[in-house]
């Protein structure tokens, strides 16, 4: 029959559009994928509104179990797949509708508010903006960089880079798999806090490519949008690094050339007490040349 991809908005259960309400609502089956975002409610505030029994598709089921759980009923029935933001600005989703339409299951689409347009809230205009990027977590042994030639790219074309920071929801605990116990790691969400203090590590000990500075590049954190608790914090990366923005999800934007325009936006997030002067990020400081202007 169809599979119905429905994007849910940043906020709560009042976000989703009348379209997608609707569509739910004529669902025989309903999943809320909840690996790649969360949402700032619990499952049961959406059960009641949209008067629907949910099925949390967790990493698992979405890569291992689609096919039999969601893929297969959507032959013959109407399934609801309902995604945190847009269905669009995941990896995971597109796959999925591959995997659908390969089946001959008719796809759907309802589109609605995500972090890539919400980012705009700071001021800073969507069109300047280049690559996004994602910055996971790091531990002892692997500290991956894969992010930062990307960052430089878009710095050196004087573009913003949206940095989307990592989830880590039902991980195996593999010291409890090794007991032949199934368990898994309480949920994490890197806060900008971490992503700062990683990418200052990246650049002053790691690759040291002048990408950005530490100290003078003009940063912006942003936690939990489209919701009441929305916050939004600009600094440079040293002064984010000890900024606390409160409960998942965050997100941070690394500037490259700043409108006016722009600037007189941002300034009312400064951190306070900032050093940062805002009136030197319309140039960017000095970065080394691209490949091109070799």
């Amino acid at each position: 029959m169809t599979l119905y991809m429905i994007g849910l908005g940043l906020g709560d259960e009042k976000d989703i559009t009348v379209r997608g309400l609707d569509l739910v609502q004529q669902a025989d089956m309903v999943f809320l994928e909840a690996y790649t975002s969360i949402l700032g409610i619990e499952k049961e505030r959406l059960e009641a509104f949209y008067d629907k029994t949910i099925t949390i598709a967790d990493r698992g089921l979405v890569e291992n179990d689609a096919e039999s759980l969601i893929l297969e009923p959507a032959k013959s029935q109407k399934v609801a797949f309902l995604v945190v933001g847009d269905p669009v600005c995941a990896t995971t989703h597109t796959d999925l509708m591959l995997r659908a339409k390969q089946l001959s299951i008719k796809v759907e689409m309802v589109h609605n508010a995500s972090i890539m347009g919400a980012a705009g809230a700071c001021g800073l205009q969507l069109y300047n903006f280049g690559h996004t990027v994602s910055i996971p977590f790091w531990d002892d042994k692997w500290k991956p960089t894969s992010f930062y030639e990307k960052v430089k790219y878009n710095r050196q074309g004087g573009m913003h880079t949206l940095c989307l920071l990592d989830i880590k929801v039902k991980e195996p605990d593999f010291d409890a798999m090794m007991k032949g116990r199934q368990k898994f790691l309480p949920p994490r969400y890197m806060s900008v806090q971490i992503a700062a203090q990683q990418l200052l590590e990246v650049e002053d000990a790691i690759l040291q490519q002048r990408a950005y500075d530490g100290r003078k590049t003009l940063c912006i954190g942003l936690a939990r949008m489209g919701q009441p608790t929305q916050k939004i914090v600009a600094g440079t990366l040293q002064e984010l690094s000890k900024a606390d923005l409160g409960g998942p999800l965050h997100s941070l934007i690394i500037c490259g050339e700043c409108h006016e325009l722009e600037l007189e936006v941002v300034k009312e997030f400064l951190v306070e007490g900032s050093t940062h002067q805002l009136d030197n990020n319309t140039k960017l400081e000095s970065l080394p040349p691209s490949d091109q202007e070799r």
